[in-house]
């Protein structure tokens, strides 16, 4: 119980989730001695969901495994191949499905939604003893990622706030930018150069849509763009709100022709979609790739640049800096210095 303790201390001792996960099925593994435990998150697009693995640790594995977050969504398990998951989504209780092996399969919930299950798998039965042990390490699990979202999230929009932006920044120039690799199976993968890019979206004229209707509809354009950035872009890219009408994405591409279909693709779902009350609006959005030795005022300068460049020459546009230098619209002074705008 002694080890339990000190899982549990390690759990709410990071504030990086994926170290959560990874704690979490070795607390559980560690409690129940089971054949496999597993954390598997619902992703992708509501018509299409799919099951990602977060961290899977059987009995002889020294660490847990995980699908790399970049997967191709379409090529994970279809949420309906796992009926008994799907129970488990739907009911509070955990669900219980005795064959070969006894699989129990607990719902994980954040105080937004039901994002994934827990699984695991047994030679008997869990005793309820342990069923209620499970149930409460699960219940702390909860209440440290609210914790988490309180401090890391956008009250109103849900995205990530802008102080979380400096830390997944420094993460992005800590990998290195590697090779593409499957760092949870060993697999070394298809070995393209990770990209990564700034993008900077900025509501069109939205002091009018304020003036014009109040700050309430306001306050719900801002919503609602946040759920077409959700819909937009991948589960494993970056979404902020910076504050007023400006939002940020961190996203990972193959190429500048990629981020600029992706925030093409915001772009085109904005401009298309009829906002209550306030009708259509646009965003104009400037984008930077991140380059070595950036730090994160640097890269998010240049990305903003971009937006000023695309709101003077006819707004509802996207713009690539590395662009406007070429042309000779633009100076790159955003790594001239180490000193942090924000």
């Amino acid at each position: 119980m002694s080890q339990l303790a000190d899982h549990l201390a390690h759990l709410t001792g990071f504030r990086d989730r994926e170290v959560m996960d990874t704690t979490l099925v070795s607390a559980i593994r560690d409690l129940l001695r089971p054949r496999m435990v597993a954390i598997y998150r619902l992703v992708g697009d509501e018509d299409s969901r799919h099951w990602l693995t977060r961290a899977r640790l059987a009995a002889g594995d020294a660490a847990p495994h995980a699908d790399p977050l970049w997967v191709d969504v379409e090529s994970l398990p279809r949420m309906d191949q796992y009926p008994q998951r799907l129970a488990a989504l739907q009911q509070d209780d955990p669900v219980v499905t005795v064959g070969e092996s006894v699989q129990t399969v607990f719902a994980l919930t954040t105080d937004r939604e039901v994002v994934g299950v827990v699984e695991i798998e047994t030679v008997v039965v869990i005793n309820p003893e342990h069923l209620r042990l499970v149930g409460s390490i699960l219940r702390i699990y909860r209440n440290f990622q609210a914790l988490l979202d309180y401090s890391e999230r956008d009250t109103l929009t849900g995205l990530l706030n802008r102080k979380t932006y400096d830390e997944a920044f420094y993460k992005v120039m800590a990998s290195g930018l590697p090779m593409v690799g499957d760092l949870g199976t060993g697999r070394r993968g298809d070995m393209r150069p990770q990209h990564h890019y700034i993008g900077v979206i900025d509501i069109d004229h939205f002091k009018r849509v304020n003036d014009n209707h109040g700050h309430l509809i306001g306050d719900e354009v801002l919503l609602l763009l946040s759920r077409l950035m959700r819909s937009s872009f991948r589960f494993y890219d970056k979404l902020y709100r910076f504050g007023g009408e400006e939002f940020v994405v961190l996203m990972r591409c193959n190429s500048a022709a990629d981020a600029i279909a992706a925030l093409e693709r915001l772009r085109a779902n904005v401009q298309g979609y009829s906002f209550p009350q306030a009708g259509n609006i646009t965003v104009s959005v400037g984008f930077t790739e991140v380059q070595q030795g950036d730090t994160p005022s640097g890269a998010f300068e240049r990305a903003d640049k971009a937006v000023y460049w695309a709101k003077a020459h006819g707004r509802n546009r996207v713009c690539n800096h590395a662009d406007l230098l070429a042309i000779g619209e633009a100076t790159d002074q955003s790594k001239s210095g180490d000193v942090e705008l924000f």
